[in-house]
């Protein structure tokens, strides 16, 4: 079997949350109404420190798109990638995806994000494939719901498990990097936890567990 490198997105190869800037461009458009974004901005908070149900905030978030067509949404989110996600690349995660491709590891992108966004970062760092969060579309729209689980948490686990069976990849001899607490679970799955400008309480598990904790900032 083989090994992969997985990479989660915001806060590591991106040293934003790039959920914070999409919410300010759909403000911005007029898409969302003030009280709309400002809960959101909250949701995102909770999340980071994993204090809220992420399946239930995502699955309101998706009401400001339900109906769209996918192609649209996917056209929006490659422009926006592009012109203000793209300039927050953390400098250091080209080093890592480096090294793991000299290797001979395919670097797989694992992230809570939509596939939309995914798809734009593939591109951008050249990464092998993604697992990501699914919308449900159905005649080319979508509906407003979510295909469970959110990729989030355990639910990276349940979505990188699959994907190992269907790759034969050994998660337990695989690499994932990440910054986030709630990424514990998929952190303990593979056999080469790496942290990467931790949250605090990551922090405090990586210094416990005896982790090295990388810093991409520059």
């Amino acid at each position: 079997m083989r090994t992969v490198a997985f990479f989660d997105l915001d806060g590591t190869l991106l040293t934003v949350n790039s959920g914070a800037l999409w919410m300010r461009r759909e403000r911005r458009v007029g898409r969302i109404t003030r009280a709309q974004m400002a809960k959101a901005l909250v949701y995102l908070l909770g999340y980071r420190f994993g204090l809220i149900d992420m399946e239930r905030a995502m699955q309101e978030a998706l009401t400001t798109i339900r109906g769209l067509p996918e192609e649209t949404v996917r056209g929006w989110t490659r422009a926006w990638f592009q012109e203000e996600v793209v300039p927050h690349a953390a400098p250091g995660g080209r080093a890592a995806l480096d090294a793991h491709r000299r290797a001979g590891e395919p670097c797989v992108l694992l992230t809570s994000s939509s596939r939309y966004e995914s798809e734009a970062a593939c591109e951008h760092f050249g990464l092998d494939g993604f697992i990501a969060t699914r919308y449900a579309v159905e005649d080319g729209r979508f509906t407003g719901a979510l295909v469970p689980p959110v990729c989030a948490g355990q639910g990276k686990v349940v979505w990188a498990e699959r994907y190992a069976a269907e790759h034969g990849v050994d998660l337990g001899a695989s690499a994932f990097y990440t910054d986030s607490i709630t990424d514990l679970p998929m952190l303990l799955r593979v056999g080469r936890p790496r942290v990467v400008m931790p949250d605090p309480r990551l922090r405090r598990e990586a210094r416990r567990r005896g982790w090295e904790i990388q810093d991409w900032r520059g």
